[in-house]
Protein backbone atom coordinates (compact mmCIF):
# COMPACT_ATOMS: atom_id res chain seq x y z
CA UNK A 1 0.00 0.00 0.00
CA UNK A 2 1.35 3.47 -0.27
CA UNK A 3 0.29 6.01 1.64
CA UNK A 4 0.45 9.81 1.32
CA UNK A 5 0.46 11.95 4.36
CA UNK A 6 -0.33 15.89 3.97
CA UNK A 7 -0.38 18.63 6.70
CA UNK A 8 -2.53 21.76 5.39
CA UNK A 9 -3.71 24.98 7.43
CA UNK A 10 -1.01 26.80 10.01
CA UNK A 11 1.96 24.89 11.43
CA UNK A 12 1.90 23.87 14.81
CA UNK A 13 4.45 22.00 17.22
CA UNK A 14 3.72 18.32 17.01
CA UNK A 15 3.04 17.64 13.17
CA UNK A 16 6.20 16.31 12.74
CA UNK A 17 5.31 13.38 15.38
CA UNK A 18 2.49 12.69 13.85
CA UNK A 19 3.95 12.11 10.04
CA UNK A 20 6.67 10.19 12.26
CA UNK A 21 4.16 8.31 13.83
CA UNK A 22 2.33 7.14 10.68
CA UNK A 23 5.09 6.25 8.97
CA UNK A 24 6.68 4.26 11.37
CA UNK A 25 3.70 2.24 11.80
CA UNK A 26 3.10 1.67 8.34
CA UNK A 27 6.38 0.56 7.61
CA UNK A 28 5.98 -2.18 10.22
CA UNK A 29 2.90 -3.40 7.95
CA UNK A 30 5.32 -3.53 4.65
CA UNK A 31 3.60 0.11 3.12
CA UNK A 32 5.60 3.10 1.95
CA UNK A 33 4.92 6.02 2.59
CA UNK A 34 5.11 9.82 0.43
CA UNK A 35 5.04 12.77 2.18
CA UNK A 36 2.72 15.09 -0.25
CA UNK A 37 4.57 18.81 -0.25
CA UNK A 38 2.49 22.17 0.54
CA UNK A 39 -0.91 20.79 2.30
CA UNK A 40 -3.54 20.03 -0.79
CA UNK A 41 -1.38 21.78 -3.00
CA UNK A 42 0.55 18.92 -3.58
CA UNK A 43 -2.88 16.92 -3.87
CA UNK A 44 -3.87 19.29 -6.40
CA UNK A 45 0.05 19.60 -8.31
CA UNK A 46 1.29 16.22 -7.75
CA UNK A 47 3.80 17.24 -5.50
CA UNK A 48 5.48 14.16 -3.97
CA UNK A 49 8.53 13.20 -1.51
CA UNK A 50 9.83 10.21 -0.44
CA UNK A 51 8.99 9.49 3.81
CA UNK A 52 11.78 7.01 4.41
CA UNK A 53 13.78 6.70 7.67
CA UNK A 54 16.11 8.82 6.49
CA UNK A 55 13.67 12.03 5.94
CA UNK A 56 11.77 11.51 9.25
CA UNK A 57 15.10 10.69 11.71
CA UNK A 58 15.28 13.40 14.73
CA UNK A 59 11.91 14.88 13.88
CA UNK A 60 10.00 14.39 16.67
CA UNK A 61 10.93 17.38 18.91
CA UNK A 62 11.26 19.38 15.56
CA UNK A 63 8.42 22.05 15.17
CA UNK A 64 6.95 23.52 12.23
CA UNK A 65 6.46 20.53 9.16
CA UNK A 66 8.66 18.95 7.06
CA UNK A 67 6.81 18.52 4.32
CA UNK A 68 5.46 21.92 4.35
CA UNK A 69 1.74 23.65 3.97
CA UNK A 70 -0.81 26.18 2.41
CA UNK A 71 -3.95 27.35 3.17
CA UNK A 72 -5.17 25.62 -0.36
CA UNK A 73 -8.71 25.15 -0.82
CA UNK A 74 -8.52 23.04 -4.24
CA UNK A 75 -12.75 24.14 -4.15
CA UNK A 76 -11.44 27.19 -4.74
CA UNK A 77 -8.42 26.32 -7.74
CA UNK A 78 -9.20 25.86 -11.22
CA UNK A 79 -8.87 22.26 -12.11
CA UNK A 80 -8.27 21.70 -8.09
CA UNK A 81 -10.75 18.57 -7.49
CA UNK A 82 -9.63 17.24 -10.52
CA UNK A 83 -5.94 17.25 -9.45
CA UNK A 84 -6.49 15.84 -6.34
CA UNK A 85 -8.62 12.88 -7.87
CA UNK A 86 -5.53 12.08 -10.07
CA UNK A 87 -2.95 12.13 -7.00
CA UNK A 88 -5.20 9.55 -5.35
CA UNK A 89 -5.05 7.39 -8.56
CA UNK A 90 -1.24 7.37 -7.37
CA UNK A 91 -2.17 6.71 -3.53
CA UNK A 92 -3.89 3.98 -1.96
CA UNK A 93 -4.76 6.34 0.92
CA UNK A 94 -4.00 9.63 2.66
CA UNK A 95 -3.56 10.92 5.83
CA UNK A 96 -4.76 14.82 6.14
CA UNK A 97 -3.45 16.39 9.15
CA UNK A 98 -5.05 19.49 9.72
CA UNK A 99 -7.59 21.96 11.37
CA UNK A 100 -11.44 22.58 10.61
CA UNK A 101 -10.26 23.90 6.75
CA UNK A 102 -7.71 20.82 6.29
CA UNK A 103 -10.61 18.46 7.15
CA UNK A 104 -13.34 20.29 5.60
CA UNK A 105 -12.17 19.46 2.58
CA UNK A 106 -10.69 15.50 3.55
CA UNK A 107 -14.42 15.17 4.64
CA UNK A 108 -15.78 16.62 1.59
CA UNK A 109 -14.21 14.54 -0.96
CA UNK A 110 -15.01 11.17 0.91
CA UNK A 111 -18.56 12.46 1.11
CA UNK A 112 -18.41 13.41 -2.99
CA UNK A 113 -15.89 11.01 -4.36
CA UNK A 114 -15.60 7.90 -1.52
CA UNK A 115 -11.36 8.74 -1.51
CA UNK A 116 -9.62 6.67 0.93
CA UNK A 117 -8.36 9.75 2.87
CA UNK A 118 -8.60 9.41 7.11
CA UNK A 119 -7.99 12.70 9.42
CA UNK A 120 -5.51 13.89 12.38
CA UNK A 121 -7.10 17.38 14.41
CA UNK A 122 -4.75 20.01 14.11
CA UNK A 123 -5.21 23.58 15.50
CA UNK A 124 -3.56 25.02 18.32
CA UNK A 125 -6.69 27.40 18.76
CA UNK A 126 -8.46 23.68 19.90
CA UNK A 127 -11.40 24.47 18.24
CA UNK A 128 -12.11 21.39 15.85
CA UNK A 129 -15.54 19.49 17.32
CA UNK A 130 -14.95 15.62 17.87
CA UNK A 131 -11.89 15.73 19.84
CA UNK A 132 -11.55 17.07 23.47
CA UNK A 133 -8.16 18.44 22.44
CA UNK A 134 -6.13 19.07 19.66
CA UNK A 135 -2.23 18.72 19.37
CA UNK A 136 0.01 21.87 19.37
CA UNK A 137 -3.00 23.22 21.65
CA UNK A 138 -0.82 22.77 24.93
CA UNK A 139 2.40 24.32 23.25
CA UNK A 140 0.58 27.50 22.63
CA UNK A 141 -0.92 28.06 26.13
CA UNK A 142 2.22 27.05 27.41
CA UNK A 143 4.07 29.87 25.18
CA UNK A 144 1.54 32.34 26.35
CA UNK A 145 1.45 31.49 29.82
CA UNK A 146 5.44 31.86 30.43
CA UNK A 147 4.80 35.23 28.57
CA UNK A 148 2.28 36.61 30.78
CA UNK A 149 4.72 35.35 33.54
CA UNK A 150 6.97 37.87 32.23
CA UNK A 151 4.92 40.51 31.46
CA UNK A 152 4.08 39.89 35.30
CA UNK A 153 7.17 41.76 36.71
CA UNK A 154 7.48 44.59 34.14
CA UNK A 155 3.73 45.56 34.88
CA UNK A 156 3.84 45.72 38.36
CA UNK A 157 7.52 47.92 38.25
CA UNK A 158 6.14 50.54 35.91
CA UNK A 159 2.43 50.14 37.46
CA UNK A 160 0.99 49.43 33.75
CA UNK A 161 -1.86 47.94 32.13
CA UNK A 162 -0.32 45.36 30.04
CA UNK A 163 -2.88 43.82 27.29
CA UNK A 164 -1.52 40.77 25.58
CA UNK A 165 -3.14 40.00 22.49
CA UNK A 166 -2.85 36.26 21.98
CA UNK A 167 -4.30 33.56 19.08
CA UNK A 168 -7.53 32.51 18.67
CA UNK A 169 -9.67 34.17 15.41
CA UNK A 170 -13.40 32.29 16.12
CA UNK A 171 -12.72 30.56 20.12
CA UNK A 172 -11.18 31.78 22.86
CA UNK A 173 -9.41 28.72 24.52
CA UNK A 174 -5.89 30.00 24.12
CA UNK A 175 -6.63 33.02 26.07
CA UNK A 176 -9.03 31.42 28.56
CA UNK A 177 -6.86 28.74 29.37
CA UNK A 178 -3.18 31.08 29.12
CA UNK A 179 -5.16 33.45 31.28
CA UNK A 180 -6.02 31.21 34.01
CA UNK A 181 -2.85 30.04 34.16
CA UNK A 182 -0.90 33.10 34.23
CA UNK A 183 -3.20 34.90 37.01
CA UNK A 184 -4.73 37.33 34.03
CA UNK A 185 -6.93 39.71 35.55
CA UNK A 186 -9.21 40.48 32.02
CA UNK A 187 -9.64 37.84 29.74
CA UNK A 188 -11.66 38.56 26.29
CA UNK A 189 -12.49 36.15 23.87
CA UNK A 190 -14.63 36.41 20.65
CA UNK A 191 -17.73 34.15 22.13
CA UNK A 192 -18.23 36.98 24.54
CA UNK A 193 -19.24 40.89 23.68
CA UNK A 194 -16.44 43.32 24.50
CA UNK A 195 -17.96 45.95 26.87
CA UNK A 196 -14.85 48.48 26.97
CA UNK A 197 -16.65 49.85 30.24
CA UNK A 198 -16.56 47.06 32.25
CA UNK A 199 -13.04 46.61 31.16
CA UNK A 200 -11.98 49.75 32.91
CA UNK A 201 -14.45 49.28 35.87
CA UNK A 202 -12.51 46.38 36.33
CA UNK A 203 -9.18 47.58 36.45
CA UNK A 204 -9.89 50.77 38.19
CA UNK A 205 -11.50 48.36 40.89
CA UNK A 206 -8.32 46.31 40.80
CA UNK A 207 -6.55 49.72 41.46
CA UNK A 208 -8.87 50.86 44.30
CA UNK A 209 -7.46 48.22 46.30
CA UNK A 210 -3.75 48.94 46.10
CA UNK A 211 -2.84 46.46 42.81
CA UNK A 212 -1.29 49.64 40.52
CA UNK A 213 -1.04 47.36 37.42
CA UNK A 214 -3.33 44.79 35.37
CA UNK A 215 -2.70 41.77 33.24
CA UNK A 216 -5.80 41.90 30.22
CA UNK A 217 -5.61 39.01 27.65
CA UNK A 218 -7.65 39.07 24.66
CA UNK A 219 -7.98 36.68 21.65
CA UNK A 220 -6.75 38.38 18.65
CA UNK A 221 -10.78 37.70 17.10
CA UNK A 222 -12.81 39.62 19.29
CA UNK A 223 -15.27 42.09 17.55
CA UNK A 224 -13.82 44.90 19.22
CA UNK A 225 -15.19 48.62 17.33
CA UNK A 226 -12.22 50.23 15.32
CA UNK A 227 -10.27 46.82 14.87
CA UNK A 228 -11.05 46.80 11.80
CA UNK A 229 -10.14 43.76 9.17
CA UNK A 230 -8.84 44.16 5.94
CA UNK A 231 -11.87 43.61 4.28
CA UNK A 232 -10.58 40.65 2.36
CA UNK A 233 -10.84 36.66 2.63
CA UNK A 234 -9.02 33.72 2.18
CA UNK A 235 -9.56 30.53 -0.19
CA UNK A 236 -11.82 28.86 3.11
CA UNK A 237 -13.85 32.56 3.99
CA UNK A 238 -11.76 33.59 6.52
CA UNK A 239 -11.25 37.62 7.05
CA UNK A 240 -8.19 38.58 6.95
CA UNK A 241 -6.98 40.65 10.02
CA UNK A 242 -5.41 43.90 9.98
CA UNK A 243 -1.93 44.29 10.88
CA UNK A 244 -2.95 46.84 13.59
CA UNK A 245 -5.40 44.75 15.55
CA UNK A 246 -7.46 44.32 18.44
CA UNK A 247 -4.54 44.67 21.00
CA UNK A 248 -3.72 48.21 19.50
CA UNK A 249 -7.27 49.35 19.57
CA UNK A 250 -7.80 47.97 23.02
CA UNK A 251 -4.67 49.29 24.84
CA UNK A 252 -5.87 53.18 23.25
CA UNK A 253 -9.53 52.44 24.85
CA UNK A 254 -8.34 51.05 28.34
CA UNK A 255 -6.00 54.35 28.77
CA UNK A 256 -8.67 56.21 27.80
CA UNK A 257 -11.33 55.07 30.09
CA UNK A 258 -8.97 54.41 33.47
CA UNK A 259 -6.43 56.48 32.53
CA UNK A 260 -3.42 54.31 33.47
CA UNK A 261 -0.59 53.85 31.43
CA UNK A 262 -0.69 50.71 29.24
CA UNK A 263 1.02 48.42 27.07
CA UNK A 264 0.74 46.03 24.21
CA UNK A 265 1.85 43.07 23.74
CA UNK A 266 1.13 40.91 20.42
CA UNK A 267 2.13 37.07 20.72
CA UNK A 268 1.64 36.41 17.08
CA UNK A 269 3.37 33.29 15.49
CA UNK A 270 5.41 32.60 18.52
CA UNK A 271 2.81 31.03 19.67
CA UNK A 272 2.93 28.68 16.47
CA UNK A 273 7.02 28.02 16.73
CA UNK A 274 9.28 25.73 18.42
CA UNK A 275 9.29 22.54 19.82
CA UNK A 276 5.91 20.93 21.15
CA UNK A 277 5.57 20.14 24.95
CA UNK A 278 5.78 16.60 26.29
CA UNK A 279 1.87 16.07 26.26
CA UNK A 280 1.72 17.58 22.41
CA UNK A 281 4.28 14.92 21.48
CA UNK A 282 2.68 12.08 23.22
CA UNK A 283 -0.86 13.45 21.93
CA UNK A 284 0.64 13.76 18.29
CA UNK A 285 1.90 10.21 18.36
CA UNK A 286 -0.44 8.86 19.42
CA UNK A 287 -2.53 10.24 16.84
CA UNK A 288 -0.58 9.13 14.15
CA UNK A 289 -0.62 5.72 15.40
CA UNK A 290 -4.75 5.60 15.43
CA UNK A 291 -4.38 7.15 11.55
CA UNK A 292 -2.09 4.48 10.26
CA UNK A 293 -4.20 1.97 12.02
CA UNK A 294 -7.62 3.59 10.35
CA UNK A 295 -5.62 3.49 6.94
CA UNK A 296 -4.58 -0.52 7.61
CA UNK A 297 -8.27 -1.04 8.37
CA UNK A 298 -9.89 0.97 5.83
CA UNK A 299 -12.00 3.14 7.47
CA UNK A 300 -12.04 5.68 5.56
CA UNK A 301 -13.63 9.46 6.35
CA UNK A 302 -12.32 9.04 10.09
CA UNK A 303 -10.60 11.43 12.14
CA UNK A 304 -8.49 10.42 15.03
CA UNK A 305 -9.67 11.86 18.47
CA UNK A 306 -9.15 11.86 22.16
CA UNK A 307 -12.29 11.48 24.05
CA UNK A 308 -11.39 11.41 27.60
CA UNK A 309 -7.87 9.40 27.96
CA UNK A 310 -8.73 7.05 25.04
CA UNK A 311 -7.98 7.75 21.08
CA UNK A 312 -10.81 6.51 19.25
CA UNK A 313 -12.23 7.39 15.67
CA UNK A 314 -14.98 9.84 15.09
CA UNK A 315 -16.20 10.53 11.81
CA UNK A 316 -14.82 13.20 9.53
CA UNK A 317 -18.13 14.99 9.03
CA UNK A 318 -18.81 15.44 12.82
CA UNK A 319 -15.34 16.34 13.47
CA UNK A 320 -15.93 19.61 11.19
CA UNK A 321 -19.62 19.71 11.57
CA UNK A 322 -19.19 22.88 13.76
CA UNK A 323 -17.04 24.67 15.70
CA UNK A 324 -15.93 23.92 19.57
CA UNK A 325 -16.09 27.14 21.53
CA UNK A 326 -15.14 28.23 24.81
CA UNK A 327 -18.52 27.39 27.10
CA UNK A 328 -19.77 29.69 29.99
CA UNK A 329 -18.42 27.26 32.58
CA UNK A 330 -14.91 27.58 31.09
CA UNK A 331 -14.74 31.45 31.31
CA UNK A 332 -16.43 31.44 34.83
CA UNK A 333 -12.79 30.05 35.96
CA UNK A 334 -11.18 32.50 34.84
CA UNK A 335 -14.25 35.52 35.32
CA UNK A 336 -13.50 34.57 39.55
CA UNK A 337 -10.36 36.25 39.50
CA UNK A 338 -10.99 39.27 37.46
CA UNK A 339 -10.21 42.75 38.78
Amino acid sequence: MRIGVLTGGGDCPGLNAVIRAVARRSWARGHDVVGVREGWRGMVEQLFQPLGPEQISGILPRGGTIIGTTRTNPYKVDGGVDGVLASFRELDALVAIGGEDTLGVAARLHREHEVAVVGVPKTIDNDLAGTDYTFGFDTAVAICTEAIDRLHTTAESHNRVMVVEVMGRHTGWIAVMSGIAGGADVILIPERPVDIEEVGSEIRRRHARGKNFSIVVVSEGCDLPGAEDKGEVDQFGHRLLAKRGVGERLGEEIERATGFETRVTVLGHIQRGGSPTARDRVLATRFGLKAADLVAEGKFGRMAALKGDDVVDVSLEEATAELKTVPDDWYEVGRAFFG
